[in-house]
């Protein structure tokens, strides 16, 4: 047997103590974080390249083309996205 105290094991977070938790790691985080656009350009870049990849899988566009190409491409995806926006808005305003 060990001579150290046994700890007691304390009950599971609940699913609301666990979000509020991450809330105040994440603003902590933030609150330390003097260029935002240095923490989070690894994110971005990668957001992009996936733009990329969907209009030029083969690299074979010239590198303006394709940046053109891209952003029309992350422009749909940002519509859509607004659109089932508002779709779920609007169901929960007519159920409401």
């Amino acid at each position: 047997m060990s001579d150290q105290p046994r700890q007691e094991r304390k009950p599971p977070l609940t699913p609301e103590q666990r979000r509020r938790r991450a809330r105040i790691a994440a603003h902590a985080s933030w609150a330390k974080t003097r260029d935002r656009a240095d923490r989070t350009r690894a994110g971005t870049q990668a957001f992009l390249a996936r733009f990329e990849r969907e209009v030029d899988p083969d690299s074979t566009l010239p590198e303006d083309v394709r940046a053109k190409l891209a952003e029309h491409a992350k422009m749909a995806y940002m519509l859509r996205l607004a659109e089932r926006s508002a779709a779920v808005r609007r169901r929960a305003a007519e159920s409401a």
